[in-house]
């Protein structure tokens, strides 16, 4: 009888479900690697969609590449072949540049990425099945979720249940020209709040910034530093310091540690802090409110009034919209394309997903990367820093297990199983 032609097409060794810095980074790995892989995700698409046009990254420049095995194409090496201005530190990287380049990683090093969106993930008796988009559905042996942060955005509970009409995300908002005359109000003390302010009020907006904190933390500028200094407080990718210097040289010791040790440091490392070159655009030109905690928000003549108190007087502000730069946290109930019954399987610590020194959480072939493997990994998974580290160890663990595994089909040529060899 002749064997029937496996419909291959449909199933896969390994699928990425995302397409940004992590999700391309292990892509370009695999695909040195030689294993057999899927990317299914729009490329950037975070980056391009859902950051404001003219912000600039925080990350310096040469913390700011996407990773391939060779190191054969850094932001630096795309700026030098565009004829764009590029210095390893103390000239921010704008938003459209850093798209720009992801793009052209893409094209170079995962020309296979299908730009497709994944909308369910189950558990089946030979791996995992996704269903896309467009109704195709696809078998895979391991699945590696790097959705990143669009999942995850955060609201305080105070502005949570007014209206998308009074409240959003910072996440929502790519073009600013649309509040032009409006009154806005960005609550947060961050890079994205301080970032959002400057560019509203260039855009025309009379805007107003509320932080509980009682100073915004803005980043020192980039000086020359002593020998003595650079040995003490080494330069890395995500700040500055002998504790940076261990999470981005140790990130499985990091894991290593109790749980709640490793929790606070997630929690603690990295707060709300602007870049230094945003200082010049919002201090003397936009109010900050400091030190003002929401006590209630509600909407009234078509207008968001916020009660604001600093525990010693009480104020109300009235505005057009309210926009909470209030961050990512990272929460395994809000990733609705896992199945019920996989997010069940899942163990966690804190909110994110328990992992391996492999990156696989507790249901077997199952991987989670980026900002879902902080509380696992340490700070350096909330920046495309980490995406190195990442893809490096993550590619070598599956090229090994490819090697040992092989595709059943039955007779119509659908998947049957993946077999160890």
């Amino acid at each position: 009888m002749a064997q029937p032609k496996p419909q291959s097409a449909n199933a896969t060794e390994v699928a990425i479900i995302g397409a940004g810095p992590y999700g391309l980074s292990i892509a370009a790995f695999l695909a040195a690697s030689g294993v057999p892989f899927r990317i299914f995700g729009n490329p950037m698409s975070a980056w391009a969609n859902q950051m404001p046009k003219g912000m600039r990254l925080k990350s310096e420049g040469f913390a700011s590449s996407l990773a391939d095995p060779g190191s054969q194409f850094t932001l630096a090496h795309y700026c030098r072949q565009e004829g764009l201005p590029y210095q390893d530190t103390a000239l921010p990287v704008p938003l459209e540049t850093f798209v720009a380049y992801g793009l052209a990683f893409q094209k170079k090093f995962v020309p296979n990425l299908e730009n497709k969106t994944v909308v369910s993930v189950r558990p089946c008796p030979v791996g995992f099945e996704m269903r896309l988009e467009d109704g195709e559905t696809v078998c895979a042996r391991r699945v590696i979720v790097a959705v990143g942060i669009a999942q995850f955005s955060y609201v305080p509970e105070v502005l949570a249940e007014l209206s998308a009409d009074f409240v959003s995300h910072s996440s929502a908002h790519h073009d600013l020209q649309g509040f032009k005359g409006r009154q806005i109000a960005v609550v947060g003390a961050g890079a994205s709040a301080l970032d959002l302010a400057a560019l509203l009020h260039q855009a025309g907006a009379s805007v107003q910034v509320i932080a509980r904190g009682s100073k915004i933390r803005f980043h020192n500028p980039p000086e020359p530093r002593s020998l003595r200094e650079r040995m003490l407080n080494p330069m890395t990718g995500i700040g500055m310091g002998m504790d940076f210097y261990f999470y981005v040289t140790a990130p499985h010791i990091f894991r290593r540690l109790p749980e709640k040790l490793r929790l606070d440091r997630v929690r603690k490392t990295l707060g709300p802090a602007p870049g230094w070159f945003i200082r010049d655009e919002v201090v003397g030109k936009v109010p900050l409110h400091l030190n003002m905690k929401i006590a209630t928000a509600w909407v009234e003549n078509g207008q968001v009034n916020l009660a604001l108190t600093d525990g010693q007087g009480n104020q109300t502000l009235g505005f057009d919209h309210v926009i909470a730069a209030t961050g990512y946290q990272v929460d395994l109930e809000r990733l609705s394309i896992l199945s019920d019954d996989l997010r069940r399987e899942i163990r966690l610590t804190g909110k994110s997903p328990l992992l391996s020194a492999n990156f696989e959480s507790t249901v077997k072939g199952l991987y989670f990367v980026g900002i879902a493997a902080a509380n696992m990994f340490g700070p350096m998974m909330r920046f495309a820093y980490g995406a190195r580290f990442t893809a490096r160890s993550l590619s070598r663990h599956l090229a090994k297990s490819a090697r040992l595994s092989r595709t059943v089909y039955d007779q119509t040529g659908k998947v049957r199983a993946f077999q160890e060899t």
